[in-house]
């Protein structure tokens, strides 16, 4: 009968799982491999999140040591009906239409940490000469595209 190579529990005819490990074992590693990735997936989000944005081109106190390439990130948002009608009646009638506002300030969000990760992913642990562009597309139904454009570059830590 064989032995399981982790514990050398016995296993029947049905315990042998892929490897030739019992099924706790088996268990065992793959909890630790999704642990594993976890980790790595948390560390790779720290990094990203640790990349430094700047509008200014020769940022002031900070010592850029390469200059990589120029990165970009394009986001494009809808606006849903609701969020067009009320906006339509503040058009007409005056005020702010928070929708819109919340819509603009998530896309910047998302267009902004996309273009953090563009830069993670050559290499570059900032972001210089950062520009936001919105463009209305209306031909698509009302949809906003944002694009962030910037020159990915190695400073000193």
């Amino acid at each position: 009968m064989a032995k399981c190579p982790s514990c050398g529990k016995k296993l029947g005819l049905f315990d042998d799982y892929e490897g030739g490990v019992c099924k706790a074992c088996y268990h065992a590693a793959a909890e630790e491999k999704a642990q594993h990735v976890y980790a790595e997936q948390n560390q790779r989000d720290a990094d990203i999140d640790a990349v430094t944005l700047t509008t200014e081109t020769y940022p002031e106190g900070l010592k850029i040591t390469k200059r990589i390439e120029v990165v970009t990130a394009e986001c494009a948002f809808g606006m849903n009906i609701f969020k067009d009608l009320f906006a339509g009646v503040r058009d007409i009638v005056g005020g702010r239409s928070e929708a819109v506002q919340k819509t603009l300030r998530d896309s910047r969000r998302v267009a902004l940490y996309e273009l953090k990760r563009e830069a993670y992913e050559v290499g570059a642990n900032a972001v210089v000469g950062v520009d936001l562009d919105y463009v209305e597309l209306v031909a698509a139904g009302n949809m906003v595209l944002l694009v962030a454009s910037g020159t990915a570059v190695r400073i000193e830590e």
